[in-house]
């Protein structure tokens, strides 16, 4: 990853809102639809270069593609690995979240407002031995990635691609004997996807929510420490499937689920931060904007925190259309700098403006670029009082 040693960079985490011609597109084809591979290719392609130019001109520096090619961060690796299908619509991997069973009206709420994700896509299920078989949109992302950042002249460029825990976590196992058979099988699947990306020259971001979203469903009736120790496995996998790329050119991005809710239960920062260091990515990105979460910072003034480490937390709120101010953003840079240094905090995002290429957007288009103009020039605000 590229560096400077006189000013905060800013980046975000991966989604972006796909416009709408093509999310109906991307929707239809997850569908099983017949869809128009042309127009399909065409309107990836113009959504690429415009996202990009985007936020370059909002001030990002570390920028992506919004996953413009994607329904959702794990579903599109249904067109890669073989022995994954779709399940029956509705049909998914996840079991009750915590904030569901301890308030029901809320989860009434999200139903009856279409936010459940059962009710817009279908899920993946594994039905036989998992493997990379098809490399070529893959290919296809990066050579459009490429040349959209070298016109748009963005300063360094970012990948996200989905860990083999959170792939547990949203395609159904239905063939694997047991959990861990089907995680390491995933991180061996999954390493073709990784290395590829790295030798492309970008930088890998390692999607990794179940290291904090997956304790309030799935292992929600485990102990605390039953589930660290899963969740320790999960990077001991994922370490292994990147083992032939350099740690400074890898990021790892952990979350309590991208969604606006209670999250009364989410697991602490400072209690999943050691696993997440044990990871071999250099740079962990988290987040840092939310009602739930902003505090945290706190929680790491007396932590040992790996001399090689970078943090990105977010300072912008992704479930929310608040623009934050300037101000605000920079606090929040500057207390995380207060932490571990100025010269390792990049500037970010909590989590994806759409993760998931679904009606109704969380955030509206226009707001996340106002969000990221806002916080490029909180970082320049931050970048000031730092290097005074």
């Amino acid at each position: 990853m590229k560096f400077s040693k006189d000013r905060i960079l800013t980046t975000h985490v991966g989604s972006l809102a796909r416009p709408a011609k093509l999310r109906d597109l991307l929707l239809a084809g997850s569908r099983g639809e017949a869809v128009d591979q042309t127009l399909l290719t065409q309107e990836i392609e113009t959504a690429v270069n415009d996202t990009v130019k985007m936020q370059v001109e909002c001030g990002v520096d570390i920028v992506n593609d919004g996953e413009m090619s994607k329904t959702a961060y794990t579903f599109y690796v249904l067109r890669a690995l073989g022995g994954l299908e779709l399940a029956k619509s509705g049909a998914g991997a996840g079991a009750e979240s915590i904030d569901n069973k301890l308030f029901p009206d809320y989860a009434e709420m999200q139903a009856r407002g279409g936010r459940g994700l059962g009710q817009v896509l279908d899920f993946p299920t594994c039905t036989g031995p998992v493997s990379y078989q098809n490399l070529k949109p893959l290919q296809e992302d990066l050579a459009r990635l490429k040349a959209a950042a070298t016109a748009a002249g963005a300063m360094d460029v970012f990948v996200p691609t989905a860990s083999p825990g959170v792939l547990v976590r949203f395609v159904r196992n239905a063939y694997y004997k047991t959990e861990d058979d089907y995680l390491e099988a995933l991180g061996n699947a999954m390493q073709v996807e990784y290395e590829a990306i790295h030798k492309a020259g970008f930088v890998l971001q390692l999607d990794c929510p179940d290291l904090g979203s997956s304790r309030n469903n799935i292992y929600k009736d485990l102990t605390e420490a039953e589930f660290l120790k899963i969740a320790h496995r999960h990077v001991e996998v994922l370490n292994h499937a990147t083992r032939n790329i350099p740690g400074d050119a890898m990021r790892l991005h952990l979350c309590w689920g991208n969604y606006e809710g209670p999250h009364t239960h989410d697991i602490e920062l400072a209690k999943i931060a050691p696993v997440a260091f044990a990871s071999r990515a250099q740079a962990i990105s988290f987040e840092g904007a939310n009602p739930r979460h902003e505090h945290e910072w706190e929680d790491f003034l007396d932590m040992k925190i790996p001399d090689d480490r970078i943090m990105i937390p977010g300072v912008l709120d992704s479930t929310t259309n608040f623009v934050e101010h300037p101000k605000l953003v920079a606090q929040r840079i500057l207390n995380w700098a207060n932490v571990v240094g100025r010269d390792r905090v990049i500037a970010g995002a909590d989590c994806g403006f759409a993760t998931f290429a679904a009606r109704p957007a969380t955030v509206a288009p226009s707001v996340v670029w106002a969000k990221f103009r806002s916080m490029a020039e909180g970082a320049a605000i931050a970048s000031k009082r730092l290097w005074a």
